[in-house]
């Protein structure tokens, strides 16, 4: 054992001496003193404890296997932890049970109050039953007096909490007088002593009913307020969209959050059966949220709609080609234009989207827009019906080349999602088209150039459609009849790939037929293997 450790053992008998003197404390008016000391003795316990486990530590670290044994020590906290719970609860008690009945009625915690009085009503039939089985009569006098002292309180308590209930107002104190028959109203001065004075305790099942009541208002009125307050930060933000000189709006998933959380609170408020002095305003409440959601919902259709159809009205041959859904779309792009100019000077969501006729506008908008597609879309379908390739291609690409009737040559890009295989064309000065080159970038001249210019995109496609089918047919034949006249490996290279398996098959074909014919396979096939 080290000389710490003899020392520490010293201390430890010192503390069992200071903690088995609190037997002789029995005098209740000295709670103040006897507290602190049990205050003071614990912690000192506490430290011996954690002090006597590092040195069982340290003995275990070096090897020593007979530990010093320090077990007196927690038998001693545990000893000890009736009489500090007992004058640690009287000090409690008595400090505070004074300031409830005494001090100004707005300060008093009812809640503070009500934990305390549990505790200390579970504490103090602890200690009785340990100070009953140590024989310690005094003592057990001074816990059951406590103990008998916080039983006589304990009915105040339901009394205490339900006037104290945050969201007591005029309307509240008023029922609880008519109900008790006498004024209730707390004034400056005002004391739980007058409630005891009042014998307010004869009536604890009205003030608990009032206080539920008032509590439960106040929680409707707090909801209100705070769903409220959190729409005010809440704001609908702006971004360019392309070269228009306005914008889209976006930050509605916040919105859209809130609304379906909030919308459910305000319709649980509906219900509940304390709703009546707030009835109107969540009334409105909820009509607002409602309002708000549909103009969102319509907002963000005619956002995407409006965003689809700018680019395709922006396009001159659009307009010349379809002027009613034209004029119908400007109408609509006008309204768009003022509502964000609005927006922009409040983007507070709240009041964007709950003013009054954004929604109508926009409901109208949505429907003007969807006949404006529905025409769209039908003028597509002509355009498909004359030329039937253009079922290969999106909407949005069959756009593109409808409003390029001015400037045929931009078309080119889409020409391979129309033919297969087909990369591009040659247009000549005079934009007529004179060429094309496959994916391998082979060439064929046209037999004749196809002239695009005064014609629709659906009628110069198709011309360009039957001069493929010609020239096609042309080199062909040229090929099957050069195939004649030229060594094969000549021919091979100066025609088209395509060409040239297709012109080897049709010789293959009819030189297999004569060989058939003339009954000499067997030297065709020598030929074919030289």
């Amino acid at each position: 054992m080290t000389a710490g450790q003899k020392e520490f053992d010293n201390d430890v008998k010192e503390l069992e001496s200071l903690a088995g003197g609190f037997k002789q404390f029995g005098d209740i008016d000295s709670f103040e003193d006897v507290a602190q000391n049990a205050k003071v003795i614990k912690s000192k316990i506490d430290e011996a404890n954690d002090k006597g486990k590092t040195f069982n530590n340290r003995e275990s670290l070096v090897g020593n296997e007979d530990v010093t044994d320090y077990t007196a020590i927690p038998t001693m906290q545990k000893e000890f932890k009736a009489y500090y719970d007992l004058w640690t609860t009287v000090e409690t008690w008595k400090n505070s049970h004074k300031g409830w009945i005494n001090d100004p009625f707005d300060e008093v915690d009812a809640s503070a109050i009500e934990d305390t009085v549990d505790n200390a009503n579970k504490t103090m039939a602890q200690v009785i039953r340990y100070f009953r089985d140590k024989e310690l009569p005094q003592i057990l006098a001074i816990a059951e007096q406590i103990k008998k002292e916080v039983e006589l309180f304990k009915p105040h308590v339901p009394v205490l909490v339900g006037l104290r209930t945050e969201g007591m107002k005029d309307r509240h104190w008023e029922s609880l007088s008519k109900q008790v028959g006498f004024e209730v109203k707390p004034y400056e001065g005002f004391t739980y002593h007058k409630c005891m004075e009042m014998k307010l305790i004869d009536h604890s099942e009205i003030c608990a009913d009032v206080g539920e009541r008032a509590g439960k208002e106040f929680g409707i009125e707090t909801s209100l307020a705070k769903m409220k307050s959190e729409w005010v930060p809440v704001e609908l933000k702006f971004k360019p969209y392309k070269n228009t000189g306005t914008f889209t709006v976006y930050g509605f998933d916040e919105a859209i959050a809130m609304l379906d959380e909030h919308t459910v609170v305000t319709q649980t408020m509906q219900f509940s059966p304390f709703r009546g002095p707030f009835e109107d305003e969540i009334n409105d409440w909820n009509t607002t949220l409602l309002y708000v959601m549909d103009t969102v919902d319509m907002w963000m259709k005619v956002q995407n709609a409006w965003m689809y159809l700018q680019p395709i009205f922006d396009a001159p041959d659009i307009q010349k080609a379809m002027p009613f859904e034209n004029k119908k779309f400007k109408g609509i792009d006008k309204i768009w234009k003022k509502i964000i100019e609005e927006t922009q000077q409040d983007p507070t969501c709240l009041t964007a989207c709950s003013k009054e006729g954004y929604l109508e506008k926009f409901t109208d908008a949505e429907a003007t827009l969807e006949r404006v597609k529905s025409g769209l879309m039908a003028y597509l379908e002509s355009k498909r019906a004359v030329f039937a390739r253009f079922y290969f291609l999106a909407n949005e690409d069959l756009l593109e080349i409808l409003s390029q009737t001015k400037e045929v040559t931009n078309v080119r890009p889409h020409l391979k999602k129309v033919f297969e295989n087909l990369n591009d064309v040659t247009f000549r000065g005079d934009k007529c088209i004179v060429e094309m080159f496959s994916g391998e970038k082979e060439k064929i001249l046209f037999e004749e150039p196809v002239d695009p210019k005064d014609k629709g995109v659906e009628f110069w496609m198709g011309e360009l459609e039957d001069m493929m089918f010609r020239s096609i047919r042309a080199i062909l034949y040229n090929s099957i009849k050069d195939y004649e006249v030229k060594e094969r490996h000549e021919w091979t290279l100066d025609h088209a790939g395509q060409v040239v398996l297709n012109g080897s098959q049709v010789w293959w074909t009819k030189e297999v037929e004569e060989a058939m014919d003339a009954n000499s396979l067997k030297d065709y096939l020598k030929k074919m293997g030289d």
